[in-house]
């Protein structure tokens, strides 16, 4: 019985997941409007080629690529290729994401040095900085709900099941054990709110 629970989690999770193609192009328009370059893409063809320069540019978004093919082989029931994508994105970036990690498409990861884990839910328009840790408490394996437009700051750590509100700020090394509050900026260890922009 508990193995049959175990795939169905899977099974549901992998549904869950976006689709490819969409999750990486979502990725790179975003990633080139953070980096301040062309986000439109006029083309098969150049959408291709700005995929492919993103790659090469910045080893986050080559890492998070390498996230968005492992979870495709994994869906489709691929043996040993998505270990080595995974492998390949803590080697080229030092950016290690679960298995049970749901990353949706339109989400950018500033540089390397991030680690992901858990049960954990990114939703698009998140922001992370590098060193940043998104993980578990001892004992538990689920992670924290990052809602929309969320921004993590540098070496940030973001600890258990916990929400990050919509549109909420966690500042440079601040160590988040509990809820944010949408539109909430919060810093310290552990972090407290230090200002709201909710009306």
């Amino acid at each position: 019985m508990r193995s049959q629970a175990r795939d169905d989690f899977w099974r549901a999770l992998r549904l869950r997941h976006p689709r490819f193609r969409e999750a990486l192009v979502a990725d790179a328009r975003v990633t080139a409007l953070h980096r301040g370059e062309r986000n439109e893409f006029r083309s098969r063809l150049d959408t291709a080629a700005q995929i492919g320069r993103l790659a090469w540019t910045s080893d986050a978004f080559l890492a998070q690529a390498l996230y968005r093919a492992k979870a495709r082989l994994q869906a489709l029931g691929v043996p040993i290729l998505p270990r080595i994508a995974h492998r390949l994105a803590m080697a080229l970036a030092q950016v290690s994401i679960g298995d049970p990690v749901l990353i949706h498409g339109g989400v950018y990861i500033l540089h390397g040095q991030v680690v992901i884990d858990g049960i954990v839910e990114i939703q698009p328009g998140a922001v992370i900085g590098p060193f940043v840790t998104i993980g578990l408490r001892a004992g538990d394996v689920r992670g924290a709900t990052i809602e929309r437009d969320v921004s993590i700051g540098t070496g940030a750590k973001v600890i258990g099941p916990v929400r990050i509100g919509q549109g909420s700020r966690i500042g440079a090394n601040a160590v988040v054990v509990a809820d944010v509050a949408p539109g909430v900026t919060v810093a310290g260890a552990p972090a407290r709110p230090i200002a709201s922009d909710m009306r």
